[in-house]
């Protein structure tokens, strides 16, 4: 489910950037809402996807309630999803067994 979440979180902040930076600007500059019309809806399901699997997976990494707030918040910045990928959402290392006597 982590790596379900990571890909999400990457392509929830691309089309928030793609919605923001590309079909805004068409839209409003040129008059062209196609941008928008297809960004927009796409944009809106990832970024359920990701506050839903924020829930998901906030057990799976150990996340306590000020992670997993600071996680849903970043939701609504800009490519802020890309660092929750990139620094929190990494498995657990698993705990280290220690040396057997011989």
């Amino acid at each position: 489910m982590i790596r379900v979440f990571r890909f999400v979180s990457v392509a929830e902040a691309v089309s928030f950037l793609l919605l923001l930076l590309v079909a805004m600007p068409l839209k409003y500059g040129a008059d062209a809402p196609v941008g928008v019309q297809l960004v927009g809806p796409l944009h809106g399901v990832l970024f359920m996807a990701y506050v839903g699997l924020v829930f998901l997976v906030r057990d799976e990494l150990g996340w306590d309630l000020k992670r997993t707030v600071l996680a849903l918040g970043a939701a609504v910045l800009p490519a802020a999803p890309l660092l929750v990928e990139r620094h929190w959402a990494r498995p657990p290392a698993p705990a280290a067994q220690p040396a057997g006597r011989a």
